[in-house]
């Protein structure tokens, strides 16, 4: 993460805001709410799942202090991490409700409780702290919790035959292998995989234990079958894909081909069946989760932003795992779309649920379903997960950009900044230039390692652009530039002992670098209308527009309201024209059809030749970013325009 420093227009703001504003914020409202003294035997309440939002907080602002300094955000840290070091039991365990409400009645409810999901992000705040400041305190505590719980679970005589019902310890698991070297943490991260949904179900066992009503096959939290028997993903959105997230990071460190082949079996069921546009994923507010295939509505989306980071973490282990841009696509439409919009601009308000239609009037009326998602975003949520979720993923988004093998440095997005990648022949630097995801032009110059030894630099090539370019200039040898890449006219160019190949999506140029070589990419950012798939019924006679990896939306205070009412016509030209709002953003311009509802008087309906009664009027309709609506007045939003076959 530290790898990697931004000077774009459009990452490096947001993490600075994530930094200076976000951080503070959230700390004060973990400490308005009660979530900083959960331990506090006079504290008036506490919950199941507080010490997940605490530690999520710790881990962003582990992140944020490697990157920038600030003693105010390392005291709090310190203070926070003090208070569950102390509170540990001399047995490891660690929890702030079981701890205040009955020490007997901890591990007794894994179904609907959140104690194994708790554990999972204290120990990902202790590995970040530990990394990134050198402190290994929270370390050594949730080293000793993950010994208690790895005593506690298993197939051993006496233990219990447990999982977690809100899956993340798995991850968090992996990482204290990688950092520690202990295997009994990656045993145990496996156990949970392998575990899960065989028979007789545990978690029907421990409710009939406690005379409660059984749960069923639980499909809600991925227990209906067993991990490896499973082909769809089901159930609670951000659950199913931080399993699924850490069931590659268990197949690859084991070296597990059948493990990673059910991977990428959920993983094209999400992308080519249960994904928003916007890179969202659980479609139903009744139990955050995936339904069925091809069901995305659109005003009841929920799409959770919690949601779009968990997809972000899968694709991010499944590129690192097979090199392949279809994984760095998605993760590119989740971090631009579905996660960018869960946040304000100024970094103090948050979408919980991501609709793709909002019609505030119908929300404020009725309720926002479940959980009372409102129409706009809010400072904080009772179950605010979100929140500190999207500041640690932000604090750590230099880790998505690019990655390493022993000969390789693969670029997956292309923000402007430097990334120094670590090979086997030394240090490479990156300098990438451009105005990224405006506009498709990037310049990558390269300050190789003093080894003078061959290695690859392998470019994305995104699915999003239909020409994509590339041309390399040689260190010192002004104006001459060579043309690697045309996929237009499909030549290539063979420079002296250069090798260029495309491989599964990604440009692989290998060579012995000069410092001062450049390559420059041209991506073709051309306005494009996409439609879904016959069977998604929401969006029938409808498109989407996209720009780059941009998906676009319409709001009221540009168009006016009643979205529904506009359509835009199959043959019209989108055009991209630079705004100054919002710090300064490109929109999409066109010449569109608005139904008048002036003649239709006090008429609900009318027969559909009656063409008194179905008068349109061209207007000029502007779309902007879907990640910067709810940035100026309230109103309604829409992705998907009606499209009409005729122009006017």
């Amino acid at each position: 993460m530290t790898q990697v420093k931004f000077s774009d227009n459009f990452w490096a703001e947001r993490l600075e805001t994530n930094r200076e504003v976000t951080l503070p914020i959230e700390y004060k409202l973990l400490k308005k709410t009660g979530r900083l003294g959960a331990f506090n035997p006079k504290a008036a309440t506490v919950h199941e799942y507080w010490d997940s939002d605490v530690a999520k907080w710790l881990e962003a602002a582990a992140y944020s202090l490697a990157v920038s300094p600030d003693k105010l955000l390392q005291r709090r840290v310190d203070a926070v991490v003090s208070s569950y070091v102390n509170a540990q039991l001399p047995d490891g365990y660690l929890n702030s409700y079981y701890q205040r409400i009955g020490i007997d009645k901890r591990w007794s409810n894994l179904h609907s409780m959140h104690e194994l999901y708790c554990a999972g992000h204290l120990m990902e705040a202790a590995a970040a702290r530990a990394v990134y400041s050198g402190e290994d305190d929270f370390l050594q505590a949730l080293c000793r919790y993950a010994d208690h719980i790895a005593a506690v679970f298993g197939t051993a005589r006496g233990q219990k035959r447990g999982y977690p019902g809100h899956p993340e310890i798995e991850l968090a698991l992996i990482r204290l292998y990688k950092l520690t070297g202990e295997q009994r943490y990656l045993d145990l991260a496996a156990y949970f995989v392998d575990e899960r949904g065989q028979l007789p179900y545990y978690f029907n066992a421990e409710a009939k234990a406690r005379g409660d009503r059984l749960p069923g096959a639980c499909a809600y939290m991925q227990a209906h079958l067993p991990m490896r028997k499973q082909k769809s993903a089901e159930g609670h959105a951000v659950r199913a894909c931080y399993l699924y997230a850490a069931m590659v990071d268990v197949a690859v460190e084991r070296d597990d081909k059948e493990l990673l082949a059910v991977c990428r079996d959920l993983w094209r069921n999400i992308t080519t069946r249960r994904m928003y546009i916007t890179g969202g994923v659980g479609s139903s507010q009744v139990g955050e989760r995936f339904t069925v295939d091809y069901d995305l509505p659109n005003e009841d989306a929920y799409a959770e932003t919690c949601a779009a980071i968990a997809l972000v973490f899968f694709a991010q282990r499944m590129l690192n795992a097979d090199l392949d841009s279809s994984y760095a696509d998605t993760m590119e439409r989740a971090l631009y779309n579905g996660v960018a919009a869960g946040v304000s601009r100024d970094g103090t308000k948050f979408f919980y649920a991501n609709r793709l239609a909002v019609y505030p009037e119908l929300i404020e009326k009725v309720g926002g379903g479940y959980h009372n998602y409102p129409a706009s975003r809010q400072k904080w949520f009772d179950c605010s997960c979100c929140p500190p979720n999207i500041a640690r993923l932000y604090a750590s988004l230099g880790a998505y950009v690019a990655s390493s093998s022993a000969k390789t440095v693969a670029l997956h997005l292309y923000a402007a900044g430097r990334v120094s990648a670590h090979l086997e022949c030394g240090t490479a630097k990156l300098a990438i230039e451009g105005d990224y995801p405006w506009d498709g032009t990037v310049s990558i110059t390269v300050t190789p390692p003093p080894a003078g030894e061959k290695f690859t630099i392998a470019l994305r090539l995104p699915g999003w652009c239909r020409n994509p370019a590339a041309t390399f200039h040689a260190a010192g040898s002004a104006g001459t530039a060579y043309t690697v890449l045309d996929l237009s006219i499909k030549t290539s160019v063979k420079l002296a002992d250069t090798t260029v190949r495309v491989i599964k999506g990604y440009l692989h140029i290998t060579r012995c670098w000069q410092a001062g070589d450049k390559i420059e990419l041209n991506l073709p950012m051309e306005p494009v209308r996409l439609a879904a798939h016959p069977s998604v019924r929401q969006n029938a006679g409808q498109v989407a527009l996209q720009r780059g990896p941009l998906v676009y939306c319409l709001e009221e205070c540009d168009n006016g309201k009643d979205l529904a009412a506009i359509s835009l016509p199959a043959n019209a030209e989108l055009h991209s024209v630079k705004s100054a709002a919002l710090g300064g953003y490109i929109m999409i311009k066109a010449t569109a059809k608005r139904k008048s509802a002036t003649a239709w008087s006090n008429t609900l309906y009318a027969p559909a030749d009656d063409q008194a009664k179905l008068i349109t009027k061209p207007i000029t309709m502007q779309a902007i970013p879907y990640c910067l609506w709810d940035n100026r007045k309230p109103g309604e939003m829409r992705v998907w325009i009606n499209e009409t076959e005729r122009t006017l």
